[in-house]
């Protein structure tokens, strides 16, 4: 077994030894996991889903310390219900790392293969990324979320999470290191960064050539500093500002209920819908007055336009910054526009081409949004909540990435591989 990583008070003394050591322990445990085969990462897998169930009670007490500093600190009660581990949460953790480990293993799997005209035999094959950091707040679950993607995923991880939930991560990480020991795995295949020091961050995102990749999963303002700093490549979205828009032939049940949805079923996530875009004929039909008086009816504060304005009296008027604002609250941006193509160029120009729906019942209406929205994920006819890893059925999402290269939206197992050509011949040689 490996010797224990440095205390906290040792990475307070000395960040950028600290560091080093970091990447020296996760970059043998990567060579380690080389070697091992699935189905050894699936038991591991299987092992740490054990020890978070047994240890439920510690884990909900460490999560208390944190939620009460968080009151004290003051944090809203959005990032309060991010930070929160309720007995269904803590299962939903392991019960996401046992779906993890029944999944393929990604690795080793031939994505394409030919045999050319040389008689050579080309494969492409899924490989691990390497090292992987990951910069996270708030949520604990994606303490283990994160470390169980990368083992299936033959991975190193190096896991920063927040101060707000330190004591919720050391339990899991803990539990997970356990798991990992448990079944003859390399202890530092993860690793909880110890210390709050904000410098060990750009410690880590320099380590070019040695970190393989990072993920930032937080705020705006945390993603941009990541990115800032960052020497090693960075796989991110900024903010999840998300919408919903009514098509003039929606049915009018489906559109209250996916709207009431997509904006209250939990307003701290970045799929929650953050405007609502209604097509003139819905003004005129009396469904954009429904369905605007439903939202603030459930407590959401309406920000209009001039037409939704004259629709929803009780609507206040919106600002420019308003349709680009993630309000991560009870607040929406409203908006009628003339037509859908109207809707595709509002959603373009202020979205964060992270989750945008339609609500029609028209197929050639919303095979047309498909197409000309530019946005990692896509809705049609069903709530913006769903884009999740969990709901994708990749178990969990180590993120969910606004880029196009190297993944986009929920990443799971796989979007932690990259691939290797490999070619097989008998003496060939080039002329």
């Amino acid at each position: 077994m490996t010797q224990a990583p440095p205390a906290v008070a040792d990475a307070a003394a000395d960040v950028p030894a600290y560091c080093e050591d970091l990447v020296v322990r996760a970059q043998a445990a990567k060579q380690a996991l080389a070697k091992v085969p699935g189905a050894q990462r699936d038991a591991a897998l299987r092992a740490i889903a054990r020890r978070i169930r047994a240890s439920e009670a510690s884990l909900r007490e460490a999560n208390a310390k944190d939620l009460e500093a968080g009151r004290e600190a003051g944090l809203s009660p959005a990032m309060l219900d991010r930070l929160a581990l309720t007995p269904a949460r803590v299962e939903s953790i392991a019960a996401a790392l046992e779906q993890i480990a029944g999944q393929a293993d990604p690795l080793g799997r031939v994505i394409d293969g030919r045999v050319l005209p040389n008689g050579i035999r080309l494969e492409k094959r899924r490989v691990a990324i390497g090292v992987v950091l990951i910069i996270f707040e708030s949520r604990p679950n994606v303490t283990a979320d994160a470390a169980a993607l990368c083992l299936k995923a033959g991975n190193a991880a190096i896991l920063r999470g927040g101060k707000e939930a330190a004591h919720s991560n050391r339990g899991l990480a803990a539990c997970v290191r356990a798991g990992l020991v448990e079944e003859g795995l390399p202890e530092d295949a993860v690793q909880l960064v110890g210390t709050t020091d904000r410098a060990a961050v750009g410690e880590l995102l320099a380590k070019t050539g040695r970190i393989d990749m990072a993920v930032p999963r937080g705020g705006k303002s945390l993603i941009e500093a990541v990115v800032a700093q960052a020497r090693v490549p960075v796989v991110k979205h900024y903010d999840g500002n998300c919408h919903v828009y009514v098509d003039a032939s929606a049915d009018e049940e489906m559109a209250l209920a996916i709207c009431l949805n997509a904006k209250t079923h939990r307003t701290g996530v970045c799929n929650a819908a953050e405007t609502v875009l209604f097509h003139a004929d819905t003004a005129q039909s009396g469904l954009a007055k429904r369905v605007l008086e439903a939202l603030i009816g459930a407590g959401v504060e309406v920000r209009g336009d001039a037409r939704v304005c004259a629709e929803a009296p009780a609507a206040k008027p919106a600002t420019e910054e308003d349709w680009s604002t993630e309000y991560l609250d009870l607040i929406v941006a409203a908006r009628v526009v003339d037509d859908l193509d109207q809707a595709v160029e509002h959603i373009n120009h202020y979205g964060s081409k992270h989750t945008d729906a339609i609500v029609t019942g028209r197929l050639d209406a919303g095979n047309a949004f498909v197409q000309g929205v530019d946005t990692a994920n896509c809705m049609v006819n069903c709530s913006t909540r769903f884009s999740d890893g969990q709901e994708y059925g990749l178990g969990a999402e180590i993120g969910i990435s606004t880029d196009k290269l190297h993944a986009r939206g929920p990443m799971g197992a796989e979007d932690l591989t990259t691939y290797q050509w490999v070619l097989h011949g008998d003496g060939q040689v080039r002329g």
